[in-house]
């Protein structure tokens, strides 16, 4: 049966002037998961039923400024402190009085990580995808990519999207194609050598990324026929402004007097995630001493950055068990 059979969706205002549209399916305990960039609720597509099957109530948003919910177009909406706040608020709408459990993929991740640390009461526990949990460096990040790659002459995505109005119409002009070459060039099916190296500063998120031959194991033509016209709703304003916050984030991240997540967590990854090799070895060998509670550090071999649509059936069978085992 197709996911979109299966789920209800429902709203519930988080702001003033934000509505969070959500996917639910199952009762029992709380699970909120939250997707990343360029995706949708429907990146749960194969999470939603295991978990509901293991006994929990799984609501995927549509997170601040893609698909249905609320898009804004102010830079400054789309802060790690608002969109946890979302995510805060929905709990509570949902489960008024309990606690929720929070799980995140890519940005969906730094916004799990935030959500469990700023809002303790309403977050019990919190898994991430992909991105670890780690305290802010001590300069920006636009400050440090500026350094690393712009005066070096590179090309760096997240300094590219920066540009209002030039990344926006680069990703909107085909959505479908958008998805199928960015998704293919960071997942672990595209061979080491695929996203690549010499491109210069000013060419764009998509030259050099090839065109994958579909379908591919984990994604075929429907699935992408969705979220693209979840994209050509939306457009990608939201979702790109979540990338031009990095002062913002880090001035709050800093303010903080400790990054320390005492919850219940875990964390998955991909051998293969350009993400997670861009965050660098320290964050996970760190990742002990920021979370005194985690459960698992799993590392899937071969698997690309779409941990839980490339590997679904080991993420649902980490994720069960690790939900199973909560106090």
């Amino acid at each position: 049966m197709d996911i979109l059979d299966q789920v209800q969706f429902g709203t519930v205002e988080t702001a003033p002037g934000i509505t969070l549209r959500y996917a639910e399916m199952g009762e029992g305990p709380l699970v909120i998961l939250v997707h990343g960039f360029p995706e949708s609720w429907y990146s749960w597509r194969s999470q939603m039923p295991a978990l509901a099957k293991a006994g929990w109530r799984v609501v995927a948003p549509d997170v601040r400024g893609y698909g249905e919910s609320s898009s804004p177009d102010e830079i400054e909406k789309y802060t790690l402190a608002a969109l946890a706040g979302d995510m805060a608020a929905l709990a509570s709408a949902l489960a008024p009085g309990e606690q929720a459990v929070i799980i995140g993929h890519d940005w969906g991740a730094p916004i799990a990580w935030t959500s469990a640390l700023l809002h303790p009461d309403r977050f019990r526990a919190v898994a991430g995808l992909s991105v670890p949990h780690a305290a802010p460096a001590e300069e920006p990040s636009d400050v440090l990519q500026d350094r690393f790659f712009t005066r070096r002459g590179r090309y760096f995505y997240v300094v590219d999207f920066q540009s209002e109005g030039t990344a926006e119409a680069e990703l909107e002009a085909d959505p479908a194609a958008t998805i199928r070459r960015f998704y293919y060039s960071l997942s672990g099916d595209a061979p080491e050598g695929t996203w690549p190296t010499d491109k210069k500063p000013g060419d764009g998120l998509l030259k050099g990324l090839p065109e994958p031959s579909m379908p591919l194991g984990w994604l075929d033509e429907a699935d992408v026929e969705y979220l693209a016209s979840q994209f050509a709703r939306s457009g990608f304003r939201g979702p790109l402004n979540r990338y031009r916050n990095q002062q913002r984030d880090h001035a709050m991240l800093t303010s903080l007097a400790s990054h320390t997540i005492t919850q219940p967590s875990l964390f998955i990854g991909g051998t293969r995630d350009l993400a997670t090799r861009l965050a660098g070895p320290e964050p996970l060998a760190k990742l002990h001493e920021l979370l005194p509670d985690l459960r698992g550090v799993h590392l899937l071999e071969g698997c690309g950055h779409w941990t839980q649509q490339e590997r679904a059936d080991d993420c649902n069978s980490l994720l069960v068990d690790w939900l199973e085992k909560l106090d």
